[in-house]
């Protein structure tokens, strides 16, 4: 079993769906989970769920675009919880458009959250894993790294997360650090219920037709990358670095 003791994760984007399943899983994995957030409040219920289970974790609110705010956040973290060794980054937005449509506020907004907010998180967090010659980075990319049609934005900072990810792995290796990135498939969320709905179509009939074209035959769940994660953030997987593990019931690349 991972040997955990003593070790504190933060994983953002943690009050609902990806995030908060990553965020119990490294919970009952041992690690004392920071359970970050644009909503303090909203990570309540995950903090809750966490501690009824016998772990320990922290509510945390901040906008991982804004400077300032991860500096306090993960300062917070450091004395509240424990000096952070393991960061996931997972906070995400979509602001799909086709490119003819789209705004340079809405492509602004999905680069600052997912590239920015990444660089930002991991700068202040890494300086805690190098002191301890020991971290695990996992940056959630996508499927959608490969090119999806009304996604320009997000496609693209999916992409860069991926570069980003294997420039950690070279970076801050010789420090005891890795730096892994996952690629979710259609993994069913508040945020691809959203889309279905953007779409104009049920969920149920939305699922359907994206399952069709999953080997496995059914949708991805937060558990399902939740493992992952876990693997990544493990003892064990110290000699795995700079990679992308697409997860999405096939191949994808």
């Amino acid at each position: 079993m991972t040997t955990t003791a003593n070790r504190t994760a933060i994983v953002t984007g943690a009050a609902r769906g990806i995030g908060a399943g990553v965020a119990q899983r490294l919970a009952a994995d041992g690690f004392a989970v920071a359970v970050l957030d644009l909503d303090e409040t909203a990570c309540k219920t995950v903090v809750a769920e966490i501690e009824a289970a016998g772990g320990r974790a922290l509510a945390v609110g901040a906008d991982v675009a804004d400077e300032e705010a991860v500096k306090a956040a993960v300062e917070r973290v450091a004395n509240e919880l424990g000096e952070p060794t393991v960061l996931v980054n997972n906070a995400g937005i979509i602001r799909d458009n086709l490119v003819f449509r789209m705004s340079a506020a809405e492509w602004d907004a999905v680069m600052n959250v997912h590239l920015r907010g990444a660089f930002l998180m991991t700068r202040a967090v890494q300086a805690y894993m190098t002191k301890a010659t020991w971290g695990r980075i996992v940056n959630l990319s996508s499927t959608s790294a490969l090119g999806n049609r009304g996604q320009a934005n997000y496609s693209t900072a999916k992409a860069g997360i991926q570069g980003f990810t294997k420039t950690l792995a070279i970076e801050l290796g010789k420090y005891g650090v890795t730096a892994n990135a996952i690629a979710p498939g259609f993994i069913e969320t508040e945020m691809t219920m959203a889309t279905a709905e953007r779409m104009g179509v049920s969920f149920d009939d939305f699922r359907s037709a994206v399952v069709n074209d999953i080997p496995v035959g059914r949708g991805g769940l937060p558990e399902d990358i939740a493992h992952a994660v876990s693997f990544f953030a493990s003892e064990g997987a110290g000699f795995v670095s700079g990679q992308v593990l697409y997860v999405a019931g096939g191949p994808k690349a």
